[in-house]
């Protein structure tokens, strides 16, 4: 668990982001899926406090170890092996592994370094999130958070929402097609 008023404040964000997430979803009539790495199933876990989340959500999946990435979502061996688990192309491809796997409209993938030490060459607080969409469309956008453990993990909370909740809103209103 995380700490100090910081932290609460983003466990409190996180929780308006999936509402946020959730109303978009339910006004297109769409569903939604997760895979997660560094936030271990808080994304789902916000997803799911929201009420009538059963409307939307469809399922996730907690890849956390390398391998199962490429097991579990088909994220493709050779880019494991080129770039590492934390790189946006490996968010990419979990996104739509979950998207394919969990049968929903759009699905929402994280991965990167929550520390304490960096891996796979990249600093602690480098986050890739990656939506993928309806039209097969997919797209990664990169975060550098910073703080401790608790505060970059509840911080890729609020910034994967964030994220499907604008794709799931563009995509409605004729902008990014997903």
């Amino acid at each position: 668990m995380t700490g100090g008023g910081q932290d609460l404040s983003l466990q409190v964000a996180a929780v308006a982001a999936a509402q946020a997430a959730h109303e978009s979803l339910l006004a297109r009539g769409a569903t939604c899926a997760t895979a997660e790495s560094l936030t271990g199933g808080l994304i789902g876990a916000h997803l799911t406090a929201v009420p009538g989340s059963s409307a939307t959500y469809r399922g996730g999946v907690v890849t956390y170890a390398t391998r199962t990435k490429a097991d579990l979502l088909g994220v493709p061996e050779d880019l494991l092996a080129a770039h590492g688990a934390v790189h946006p192309d490996v968010a990419e491809a979990m996104a739509t592994g979950a998207r394919r796997l969990l049968g929903a409209d759009f699905a929402v993938a994280v991965t990167g370094v929550a520390g304490p030490e960096p891996q796979d060459g990249q600093p602690v607080g480098t986050v890739y999130a990656a939506v993928a969409g309806p039209s097969g469309n997919s797209a990664a956008h990169a975060f550098r958070f910073t703080g401790d453990r608790g505060g970059i993990r509840y911080a890729t909370v609020e910034g994967a929402l964030a994220l499907l909740d604008s794709a799931v809103r563009g995509d409605a209103a004729g902008g990014t097609r997903f």
